[in-house]
């Protein structure tokens, strides 16, 4: 086949196996860190799939071609989450410097924190089954944790901790007077948690 200018045409190329298969896997890829944004500033109830389908760039049928809709999109950042979770979370390190591991993470990528306040404001995400507390009871057992508090009451304090600071930054401010995005403070801060958590041994 020739071009108007007699210019022979080379023949359409064919994608290649590992481009078709990476086109759907980068779309994928986009839909979930769009989502994380979404769902940080408006959480499950006020997030759009076409909201994050626009931040994304892609079709908003792409949703629930890859993940079955909104819930299901949820559900697959909740398993990335425990996969990243993995990664820091040791059992074998001590509890304050776990807490503090948390904390560093909510730092570092605020988002997941924020949904979480959203879910428990908007009351609309997915149940969540009960709380894995075994850790907590077996650091209780070896004085991490003092024999008189309820293992589900540190959890909630050590959730509360490391959340404070980035669903409540007026409050930071308020009690602190202090910019609570700033080093100064997060390092200031994260000296009082590890001291909070250590008296809860005693």
């Amino acid at each position: 086949m020739k071009d108007m200018e007699g210019t022979p045409k080379r023949p359409r190329r064919a994608p290649a196996p590992e481009e078709r298969k990476l086109c759907p896997e980068r779309s994928r890829r986009l839909l979930l860190e769009a989502a994380r944004d979404v769902f940080a500033q408006k959480g499950f109830a006020g997030a759009r799939v076409q909201d994050i389908a626009d931040r994304a760039g892609v079709n908003k049928q792409l949703i629930a071609y890859h993940f079955g809709g909104k819930e299901g999109l949820y559900r697959e950042l909740g398993r990335e989450w425990l996969k990243r979770e993995e990664s820091f979370n040791d059992p074998a390190i001590p509890l304050d410097e776990l807490v503090l591991r948390y904390l560093r993470e909510a730092f570092a990528d605020p988002r997941a924190t924020r949904f979480n306040a959203w879910c428990g404001l908007d009351d609309a995400a997915p149940e969540e089954g009960p709380e894995d507390l075994s850790d907590l009871r077996r650091r209780q057992a070896e004085g991490e944790i003092a024999e008189d508090i309820d293992p589900a009451m540190a959890m909630l304090l050590y959730v509360s901790l490391v959340t404070a600071p980035i669903a409540l930054p007026h409050a930071v401010r308020q009690f602190f007077d202090a910019d609570p995005e700033s080093p100064e403070f997060r390092e200031h801060y994260a000296e009082q948690v590890r001291r909070v958590v250590r008296h809860l041994a005693t």
